[in-house]
């Protein structure tokens, strides 16, 4: 029973990829359903993360996970388990599947510690469901049944983040930015290896496509993308209104870039996630060695593109084969011919 006198204080331990972290929102939504204005939600992320969850309107608090993906630290986290006492929480969810992930949570003395069964965490958790990869085929399913006693809800919220304006036009100013003519950007990179990224020539053959048809370009990432931007940039025969601004921004200013444009072209990644999180914005997500079943765009107004393969999905960094075709068969005129219907 909860005593509804005082917040039922709810502790997330988030994953630690960009994608994964936009669809544990869907978690959240969730939460805050069930509990309504009762709940509170606090977030433990990694630096990189504090403000793309500040951007989820559900949250309460972010806390920095001090950890890099990998180490044990074991005193450490001991000693930030006991850190968080203070904040008496009532309930924590463990969202990634490691042992490692549980520790804090039960230093810190949380009551009830749910999650998966992961690497045998019994103890570490005390509510604990066996993932059934099959009635749970969608990452936010598995994010979602945590609060649904292991099973799907039968109705999961998409990401939906908040826009900071001002912010948004002090990016524009910083790189005199103009919205004289419509933006399409594009998002190249994807941390998981070379088999989800579209070849740097279709992009750079989408941008010469675009900016002949009346359209600047943006091409957004972090600093580990600018190769791959710089790419495109050398492939590219028109550079009048071709813009990279790879690295020079950091994550949440990439959000309200996103959102200053009309169509994000992105391959299976965490921008795409996040585009897909900004309300009416059109998103074509790329999928080649990957699979909409698993990580589909979470957007109302997202395309797949995509084409059947034999041996896709193979979900391999790299391709085994070395020809990449589920990926060079996608054609730069078929994204242009997609991007110019949904702009008229």
């Amino acid at each position: 029973m909860i005593n509804s006198s005082k917040p039922y204080r709810i502790l997330i331990v988030a994953p630690s990829w960009v994608g994964d972290m936009v669809m544990s929102q869907t978690l959240f939504k969730l939460l805050k359903k069930q509990y309504g204005d009762n709940c509170q939600i606090d977030v433990l992320v990694n630096e990189w993360a504090i403000g793309i969850v500040a951007r989820m309107p559900e949250v309460s608090n972010v806390l920095v996970n001090p950890f890099a993906h990998g180490e044990l630290a074991l005193l450490k986290r001991i000693k930030l388990g006991w850190s968080l006492r203070k904040n008496h929480y009532d309930h924590v969810y463990v969202l990634p599947n490691s042992l490692k992930s549980a520790l804090v949570p039960f230093f810190a003395g949380i009551k009830r510690r749910t999650g998966f069964v992961g690497e045998m965490r019994y103890g570490l958790l005390n509510e604990v469901f066996k993932l059934d990869k099959v009635a749970l085929p969608k990452m936010i399913d598995r994010f979602c049944a945590l609060a649904n006693h292991g099973l799907r809800p039968h109705q999961i919220d998409s990401p939906s983040f908040v826009i900071d304006k001002n912010n948004q036009q002090n990016i524009l100013s910083k790189f005199s930015l103009a919205l004289d003519l419509p933006v399409i950007c594009l998002c190249p990179a994807a941390e998981y290896g070379q088999a989800k990224r579209w070849p740097t020539m279709h992009f750079a053959k989408l941008a010469d496509m675009l900016q002949d048809a009346g359209y600047q370009v943006w091409i957004v990432g972090s600093a580990k993308d600018q190769s791959i931007a710089n790419e495109i940039v050398a492939h590219a025969t028109n550079l009048k209104r071709l813009v990279n601004l790879c690295g020079k921004t950091n994550l949440v200013d990439v959000v309200d870039l996103l959102a200053a444009a009309i169509a994000v072209v992105s391959n299976d990644s965490g921008l795409m996630h996040i585009a897909c999180a900004i309300k009416n914005l059109n998103v074509f997500a790329i999928y080649g060695s990957s699979s909409p079943v698993f990580t589909p765009p979470l957007s109302e107004t997202a395309r797949i593109i995509k084409i059947d393969i034999e041996c896709a999905p193979c979900f391999a960094r790299t391709c085994q084969f070395g020809h990449y075709n589920c990926l060079y068969h996608i054609t730069p005129q078929v994204l242009f011919s997609q991007l110019i219907k949904c702009s008229k």
